[in-house]
C-alpha cells in the first residue's frame, strides 16, 4: 500500500490518539483537491446546476462519520480514501440526473463519464503541448472534439490513466492506490495511452509532468 505523506501520517496518529482537531484537519486538508477531481469527472450538462464544492461536502461528511472506522483500519492511504467517497457520490448523482432519467447520454459521452469541456482542452493541451494548441477558437473546439473521440476509444484502463494523471494531477503513487496495481503497471498503462491517443490524433505527445 502507497504510505500517506508525513504531515497527513502525523494527523492520523493524533486522530488515532483522540486529538478532535487532528480529526478535523484531516476532514478539510484535502478539499481542494477533491474539488478538482469532481470538477474535472462533473458532466457538462450537470455543471450549471451542480457544484463541486456541493458534492465534496457531502463526501466529507460521509467520511467524518466513517473515519473511526478507518482509522482503525485504512483500507486506502487517506487521500485515495476520501476520493472513493467523492467518486460514489458522483456516480450516483450522474446516474440519478442522467442514466436514470433517460439515456440522454451517448455511448461516448457516458465511456469518458462526462468530461467537461475544459478538461478535454486541458488533456489535449498535456498531450499537445502548449506550443501546438491551435489558437484559433474553431480549430481548438474541433481538437477539443477529436480528443474527446479519441478518449472514448480508449480502453477504460488506459482512459482513466490519463484523466489521474493529467488532469487529477495525481502522483503515479496515488495513481496506484487509486487503481489498485503497481506503480511500475501504472507507467506501463500510461505509456500505451499515450501513444495511441496521440496515435488518434496524429500528434507528439507533451513532456511527462514531475
Amino acid at each position: 500500500m502507497v504510505a500517506d505523506d508525513a504531515d497527513t501520517q502525523e494527523l492520523i496518529a493524533s486522530a488515532r490518539g483522540g486529538d478532535a482537531a487532528a480529526r478535523q484537519q484531516l476532514l478539510t486538508r484535502y478539499r481542494q483537491r477533491l474539488c478538482r477531481m469532481v470538477a474535472v469527472r462533473l458532466d457538462r450538462r450537470l455543471a450549471a446546476r451542480l457544484d463541486a464544492s456541493d458534492v465534496v461536502q457531502d463526501a466529507l461528511l460521509d467520511a467524518a462519520q466513517q473515519l473511526s472506522t478507518y482509522l482503525r483500519e485504512p483500507p486506502l492511504p487517506f487521500y485515495p480514501w476520501l476520493r472513493r467517497l467523492a467518486w460514489e457520490h458522483l456516480v450516483k448523482l450522474h446516474q440519478h440526473h442522467l442514466t436514470a432519467r433517460k439515456r440522454s447520454a451517448t455511448r461516448e459521452q457516458h465511456v469518458v463519464f462526462g468530461l467537461s469541456d475544459d478538461s478535454v482542452q486541458e488533456l489535449a493541451r498535456c498531450l499537445a503541448g502548449p506550443d501546438t494548441s491551435p489558437s484559433n477558437h474553431l480549430l481548438r473546439a474541433e481538437l477539443q472534439e477529436r480528443v474527446r473521440d479519441a478518449l472514448a476509444r480508449l480502453p477504460e484502463g488506459e482512459r482513466e490513466v490519463l484523466v489521474l494523471r493529467y488532469l487529477e494531477q495525481l502522483p503515479i503513487s496515488e495513481v496506484a492506490a487509486v487503481l489498485g496495481i503497481s506503480e511500475g503497471a501504472v507507467k506501463m498503462r500510461r505509456l500505451r495511452a499515450l501513444e495511441r491517443m496521440c496515435g488518434l490524433l496524429g500528434i507528439h505527445p507533451g513532456e511527462e509532468r514531475p
